[in-house]
């Protein structure tokens, strides 16, 4: 059993691009899809698929590269709040990531979504995890 599964979602995908695997196949569940549309709409991922199984689902991510030298889009995936420490922030003290160039996704009051539209909303939440 995995008791923080938003860090069993990050350490799939970090392990994946290490192995340079093209695809990588994750447990669903509605906040896991909901953070994989956000990595897709900011172009970390190159697709991702859907699928139903008896179960709970499972979420097939393609994982994206550069064509010359194949490193991986995304440098790092970080963790921030976590179920030992709860990480939460107000609009106006969301830190920025790698001076501007990631994001943070948040978990709000209006859905889960990046650091730069809850700022515009004027909404804070809980900080799930750093992307760049």
């Amino acid at each position: 059993m995995v008791t923080d599964p938003i860090a069993d979602y990050l350490t799939r995908i970090r392990n994946a691009q290490m192995a340079s695997h093209r695809i990588v196949e994750i447990p669903a569940s509605n906040l896991k899809k909901r953070i994989t549309e956000i990595l897709y709409t900011q172009g970390y991922i190159l697709k991702y698929k859907f699928e139903d199984d008896s179960k709970q689902g499972v979420i097939k991510i393609a994982l994206k590269y550069d064509p010359q030298s194949k490193v991986p889009a995304i440098e790092s995936l970080e963790r921030v709040s976590r179920p030992g420490l709860r990480t939460y922030s107000k609009p106006n003290e969301f830190k920025r990531v790698k001076n501007g160039l990631g994001i943070s996704i948040i978990s709000t009051s209006k859905g889960v979504m990046t650091d730069k539209e809850a700022k515009a909303q004027n909404v804070g939440g809980e900080v799930l995890c750093n992307v760049y």
